[in-house]
């Protein structure tokens, strides 16, 4: 029997909706009867491509036992983080104070009325040396629960007195940075930089598209060559890493390790918008054409296979397939020799790619190869063909026929899960970068796509007022927008203007910026809040300026603010600019690597450095 969650419309939820778990989405249902039956709320937060979340959901929701454990001891409730981000931030934050580290899924353990006293990410069914499973866990939160209640809202009433310090910030009366505090940032960026494979700290590497547009930034101002460096090599190393799709296009979330080889499979909508202005930008600053071309095949993976025939965007795939992670990625050698053979020419397809009999890729969790493969290249295409000795477009044509043949077969497998929800925020940071794209590579196809999705959000994702909602699926739109709805609709709508000339997009974005700022600008602190005040339900209510997978909020409002006086030469929003650095200005100058889209906007509001070409 389907539980609550069958009436959804969230792809996450409904993976549970056949679960034994009496699940309940969030809402006041389920903590009316938290507090009528006097139970504590079990929460879990993931979404639809989350890999570890599919491993939790296999061990203990879809599990006769565990699902009793849990309906007998708490009220459960379903979130997908990106429905509501808001529920997401203040939990993941009451996690981080809890455990120290954070994740997906998110699991916390509340108060009926919403007071978080257990956090966790992922937990086993059974308990192991050194780790609590879950069912052991749901009865000792039920002998606490019954025997020291007390003690268990106290805890809650401790971490809640703690939960609103995780979203506040110093502020600083100056308006714009010292110039130290911005080379202070790129110099703690510089300091992370692997200089063997690319990229920033260890394993798991991930992409971190906010860190290369930061030192491109610092650079156009510096010409310091050793910034622009750093970026050309992580962006050639994850192109010719196992993080890219080589066959179908488009990257990976993250690898898992140094090298770039191995990734969490799952496609984000944002990674591929952030990386797509990453190359572009180098490619503008750098006329490297690996970069061009790399951001012409992260847009044609997006248009051919995360746009909805009305012109959204779709919001992932995920990492499994067959129940298992990459399998729709992966070759066996002898699947791709069968392939590569009608090469006659004897190309060493496998050798170039790095194929070995025994496989590559190795399970996460034994270690062990798996008998199968994951393409990637250890030298560029130019070293190839002087090693072959042949010319390098030939090599390069050569492989796209190659490419194409190994395209038609993969297509034939069982694809992974495609997250078909259409998001506002999401929408409005892929229409920024096909608007980029369109400029830098002169291709009216990505204008009009990106003009197509703005009146996608435009039409079908406001309310009467006018104001933006944030999610839309299966022709119905629903839940109230948060700030990043607005700020990166906001910024799309920019770069559509700028891209097209068209006044009618900084029209939109005048009307939406007026919406923001009235319904979540602190008249107090200064700043943005994430969560408009009208439906503010939470513990705290959360304010967001570090960068994350994407960047804040509040840092691409700053972006906006000033795009917003360019285009417009009013003044005012400059004046609004300087009070956003103002609210945070305290905190970015004592720990300014942590705020990089931030600073991208005190470089960009100080205006000095030198111009350059944007396009051919």
């Amino acid at each position: 029997m389907p539980n609550r969650l069958i009436d959804e419309q969230s792809p996450y939820l409904l993976q549970h909706a056949h679960n034994p778990v009496d699940w309940y989405p969030w809402g006041d249902a389920a903590f009316e009867r938290a507090r009528l039956e006097n139970k504590p709320v079990f929460l879990s937060v993931g979404y639809a491509t989350c890999h570890w979340c599919h491993v939790m959901a296999h061990e203990s929701f879809e599990d006769d036992e565990t699902a009793a454990a849990l309906n007998r001891n708490f009220v459960c409730i379903k979130v997908d983080r990106e429905e509501r981000p808001d529920i997401d931030a203040v939990y993941m934050a009451a996690c981080h104070l809890v455990t120290g580290s954070g994740g997906w899924p998110l699991t916390v353990m509340m108060t009926p009325d919403r007071k978080p006293f257990f956090a966790g990410t992922y937990i086993p069914k059974h308990s192991t040396a050194g780790r609590l499973g879950l069912i052991d866990l749901c009865v000792r939160v039920n002998d606490l629960w019954t025997r020291s209640p007390d003690r268990v809202i106290e805890s809650a009433q401790e971490v809640v007195s703690h939960l609103g310090g995780a979203f506040a910030f110093e502020p600083h009366a100056a308006e714009t940075p010292e110039r130290a505090v911005i080379d202070a940032a790129a110099a703690g960026v510089a300091q992370r930089y692997d200089v063997q494979f690319g990229g920033f700290d260890g394993a798991p590497k991930f992409p971190s598209a906010h860190r290369l547009l930061f030192l491109l930034q610092v650079f156009k101002r510096t010409e310091d060559r050793k910034l622009l460096d750093m970026v050309s090599h992580t962006l050639v190393a994850m192109r010719q890493g196992g993080i890219w799709d080589h066959v179908g296009f488009g990257f990976h979330r993250y690898a898992t390790d140094r090298q770039w080889l191995l990734p969490h499979f799952e496609k984000m909508l944002y990674d591929q918008a952030m990386l797509a202005q990453a190359y572009l930008k180098a490619w503008v600053l750098t006329r490297e054409p690996l970069f061009a071309q790399t951001a012409r095949e992260i847009l044609t993976y997006v248009l051919r296979d995360m746009t909805d025939p009305a012109g959204g965007f779709y919001t992932a795939e995920d990492a499994d397939s067959e129940g298992e992670e990459g399998k729709f990625y992966l070759w066996s050698s002898s699947e791709f020799e069968r392939l590569a053979v009608e090469d006659a020419d004897g190309i060493p397809w496998p050798e170039i790619f790095r194929l070995e009999s025994e496989g590559n890729f190795f399970d996460e969790a034994t270690r062990r190869k798996t008998g199968t493969n994951i393409l990637h290249m250890a030298r560029s295409w130019s070293q190839w063909a002087k090693q072959l000795n042949v010319s390098q477009d030939t090599l390069e044509r050569r492989w796209e026929d190659l490419r194409s043949r190994l395209f038609i077969r993969r297509a034939g497998r069982v694809p992974p899960l495609r997250d078909d929800k259409i998001l506002a925020d999401l929408n409005g940071l892929m229409i920024a970068a096909l608007a980029e794209g369109a400029m830098v590579l002169e291709t009216s196809e990505y204008l009009d796509a990106a003009g197509r999705a703005a009146d996608f959000v435009l039409k079908n994702m406001t309310d009467e007022r006018g104001g933006l909602r944030h999610r839309f699926r299966n022709g119905q739109v629903a839940i109230t927008a948060t700030v990043n709805d607005y700020a990166f609709f906001i910024m799309g709508l920019l770069g559509l203007s700028r891209a097209s000339g068209n006044p009618h997009w900084v029209d939109a974005a005048v009307r939406l910026q007026g919406h923001m700022d009235a319904a979540f600008w602190d008249p107090e602190q200064g700043g943005y809040h994430l969560t408009d005040a009208a439906v503010h339900e939470l513990p705290v209510r959360p304010k967001e300026v570090y960068d994350g997978a994407i960047p804040s909020a509040n840092a691409v409002a700053l972006h906006n603010l000033i795009g917003l006086s360019r285009l417009t030469s009013e003044d005012a929003w400059l004046s609004q600019a300087g009070r956003l650095i103002q609210a945070f200005g305290g905190s970015v100058r004592k720990q300014p690597s942590a705020y990089l889209h931030t600073l991208a906007g005190w470089e960009l509001l100080s205006g000095n450095h030198p111009r350059r070409p944007t396009s051919n």
